[in-house]
């Protein structure tokens, strides 16, 4: 038996999340059941609640996700959550940031094969990004690191007043607590834990929202991220 034997059919849930683009959801269901199990992106034991755990848990994310943004999916791994929110938000354009060449691999060939158009895949780790990828409004990660270090990848990729979106589980609130300091150095203002998915998942989705203000990342990537600018506009004037 094949690991894409075990996939069960999709939930009655999946049609109306996913909606027009039901059909894409499935095949990428069975390319994580396939090739992701195969390629070591996924374990086998994911693959008989790929539904509930993995693609519906990530495209609930988009009900906290603002209208027309550009989002960087910061350790992209098999895709998720930025594959799911890639389909059913086409309003977004959205970056699968990842910096293992297999995952790339997995990912590129994914966007092709589902016509994702705004979806762009990016090699990399987050702290070597900055200048090579426009300041985003909105980060998005899940199960990448502990949320303090996660907030010191994600959170300078934003623009001013973005925000970092990071699926939590049940530890959210004690994580959060945990990485204010560090949050506060960073750049942030506001912080809250979320639920999503009510209807579509059970338990819901837990949502750590990050917000930042003027300075994202705080005053150490100020000069930073001023001086990449002015490299890149540097770059376009000889080109």
């Amino acid at each position: 038996m094949t690991e894409a034997a075990e996939l069960p059919p999709a939930p009655e849930q999946a049609r109306t999340v996913f909606g027009d683009r039901y059909a894409d959801a499935v095949r990428y269901a069975e390319l994580l059941a396939e090739a992701g199990v195969q390629r070591g992106l996924i374990g086998p034991r994911e693959v008989p609640r790929l539904w509930e755990r993995h693609l519906l848990n990530c495209a609930v994310l988009s009900e906290v996700v603002p209208e027309g943004v550009t989002v960087c999916d910061v350790g992209s791994g098999a895709g998720l959550p930025g594959i799911p929110l890639a389909l059913v938000r086409p309003d977004l354009k959205i970056t699968l940031l990842e910096p293992l060449l297999r995952r790339t691999t997995f990912l590129t060939e994914v966007v092709e094969l589902l016509g994702l158009d705004h979806v762009t895949v990016m090699r990399g780790r987050a702290e070597e990004v900055m200048g090579k990828l426009p300041s985003v409004h909105v980060v998005t990660a899940r199960a990448v690191a502990p949320l303090d270090r996660l907030a010191t990848w994600g959170i300078p990729l934003l623009r001013p007043y973005g925000e970092m979106l990071a699926l939590k589980g049940d530890t959210a609130e004690e994580e959060l607590k945990a990485a204010s300091t560090a949050l506060s150095k960073l750049g942030a203002v506001e912080t809250s834990v979320l639920q999503v998915g009510e209807g579509v998942v059970d338990p819901l989705s837990t949502v750590v929202r990050v917000e930042v203000g003027e300075s994202p990342g705080g005053v150490r990537f100020a000069a930073k991220r001023a001086k990449a600018a002015r490299t890149g506009r540097a770059r376009r004037r000889r080109g």
